[in-house]
């Protein structure tokens, strides 16, 4: 893997910092929360899962959790984030996966991308390959950080390509094949916090990681807040703006593999 490929997709020295802070962080909590709940109402049975840029594995670890008969899978570009991960996930099955070259066809129930598409320049050719590797009548799920307006210097550390909207990323999705069975924006409640952080940060020096260095009462707040949304979700109420999109795609059983 060239050195200059890799420091244009993310910084490797992150990977410490989020797996020290996962656990414990609100955002990271109230979103494996919500992909659990979507995983749980949309995209049952799941006898295969597979996610693509598993990260340290915080995610996959909730999975294996809630579906510990399942037969995990976890990607990741980097060789320095499945160090995490395996440890995290030991029962799972680790690779190192440049998603644009993913030849699998048929193989899973549901594969999810948690905050990994926007790092990609060729976010197509990756939900192409997506939709061949899952099984017919099978799933994806998508987050995805939304809004253009929001960019900001955290996006530019996180090594961003793109933050998107609602009808990109649904209209890519369906250019792939799937079936768009639920889509809802989160981070909805927290919207206007969100964008005076993002204007601050653009207008004075602010280190991206002091998110994750927030007092325990603030996190605690800001994790009701998002613990309200989901249930507003699961009420049946579908946010048309906040910080991120998550779509939940299916593959039509009549699709030849």
């Amino acid at each position: 893997m060239a050195s200059d490929k890799r420091a244009k997709y993310f910084s490797v020295d992150a990977f410490s910092v989020l797996a020290a802070a996962e656990a414990g962080n609100w955002w990271f909590r109230s979103r494996n929360r919500l992909i659990l709940w979507t995983l749980d109402r949309y995209c049952q049975p799941i006898g295969s899962f597979l996610e693509i840029g598993c990260g340290t594995g915080f995610v996959l670890e909730g999975v294996h959790r809630a579906y510990g008969e399942a037969k995990l899978f976890g990607s990741e570009y980097f060789e320095e984030g499945l160090n995490f991960a395996r440890e995290r996930v030991p029962s799972a099955e680790f690779f190192r996966l440049d998603a644009t070259q993913m030849t699998d066809v048929g193989v899973f129930d549901v594969v999810g991308a948690f905050d990994v598409l926007e790092h990609i320049d060729e976010d197509e050719r990756v939900l192409s390959n997506v939709f061949n590797a899952i099984k017919a009548g099978g799933f994806l799920i998508v987050t995805v950080p939304q809004h253009r307006w929001l960019w900001s210097p955290v996006d530019d550390y996180a090594c961003h390509v793109r933050r998107y909207t609602r009808g990109e990323l649904v209209g890519k999705i369906k250019a792939a094949g799937f079936d768009v069975v639920q889509v809802s924006s989160f981070v909805s409640l927290l919207l206007p916090l969100m964008w005076i952080s993002r204007l601050l940060s653009r207008t004075k020096s602010v280190e991206p990681m002091s998110e994750f260095r927030i007092p325990g009462w603030l996190n605690r707040v800001l994790e009701a807040v998002m613990s309200l949304e989901r249930r507003l979700i699961a009420w049946g109420l579908r946010f048309p703006a906040g910080g991120s999109l998550i779509v939940v795609g299916r593959k039509n059983r009549d699709s030849a593999q």
